[in-house]
């Protein structure tokens, strides 16, 4: 008899104790839910202190569709927001008897010298189904720093992720896809946050515009290093960190802008900045 796949394993301990808890109680689905909703907004509540009422209205929809645990880490809330983790959705994959999954280099794509790794992800919900298939990418420039060196297996999280939201209608971007720092704004030689330094910005505000260009740049998926040389000249600096706060703000505005109206063209837009410049006399 053939050994059963890793994706199938046994549930979680966590989610073992509430369903046992309902049932030595006599509650059905419904009330396991709400135990579980309970106990995530308790969690939450003591992790990142109070949350605002449309938070725990989406914290119970999460809770009740995909049985997430904030305790056990499936859940991050960050920035106002909630983001799913890779342990919830192998969780996710786990309670609905995934097949399988599968991993592959885009070896086209990657360059092992500069640490740019791109995967393919397939995920199988059922032995002879289609797959449903995602892609990830990591490189230096996307990555903490925390974890550099690590890129080939950021990535191959990055496509395992979303391959399994396409396959489980999961709508929350996962938070390892998150870039910590897209190449679009670099950071520092001391370390500042990038809008310190020349006084058009503030500390606490400045990681809310990196991840909004960051989310830009995957949602639509544009070229980092494109997208950096546009932001130069948009800006009209010799490189980015030399710009403003108000002039990084418009250049993201815009690039939203453009990339809702007509991706095709800010493509095309972008793609006129991978030619090489003269050089001048």
């Amino acid at each position: 008899m053939s050994p059963k796949l890793t994706i199938n394993a046994a549930l979680p301990k966590a989610e073992k104790h509430i369903k046992s808890q309902a049932s030595r109680r006599g509650y059905g689905p419904v009330h396991r839910n709400s135990v579980l909703f309970k106990s995530n907004a308790n969690r939450a509540r003591a992790v990142w202190g109070v949350l605002p009422k449309a938070a725990l209205e989406s914290l119970k929809k999460l809770s009740e569709a995909h049985f997430l645990d904030v305790a056990a880490g499936e859940l991050q809330f960050l920035d106002n927001r909630w983001y799913v983790t890779n342990a919830g959705l192998l969780q996710i994959a786990r309670r609905n008897r995934c097949a399988g999954i599968r991993t592959a280099i885009e070896k086209g794509l990657s360059d092992p010298a500069t640490s740019r790794w791109v995967f393919r992800a397939a995920v199988y919900k059922f032995p002879c189904s289609r797959p449903f298939v995602g892609f990830g990418d990591a490189n230096p420039s996307n990555v903490s720093p925390l974890v550099r060196g690590a890129e080939m297996r950021i990535a191959e999280t990055r496509a395992v992720n979303r391959a399994l939201r396409r396959a489980y209608g999961i709508g929350l971007c996962s938070v390892e896809e998150l870039g910590s720092q897209p190449a679009s704004i670099p950071p520092l030689p001391d370390g500042k946050a990038f809008g310190q330094s020349n006084g058009n910005g503030s500390a606490n505000s400045q990681p809310r515009l990196r991840d909004k260009l960051c989310l830009l740049i995957r949602k639509y998926e544009l070229d980092p290093n494109l997208v950096k040389r546009y932001a130069a000249d948009f800006c009209g600096t010799e490189t980015l960190r030399e710009a403003g706060r108000d002039l990084v703000e418009a250049f993201v505005s815009t690039v939203a802008e453009e990339a809702t109206k007509d991706r095709a063209a800010l493509i095309c837009k972008l793609n006129s900045y991978s030619q090489p410049q003269e050089v001048k006399a």
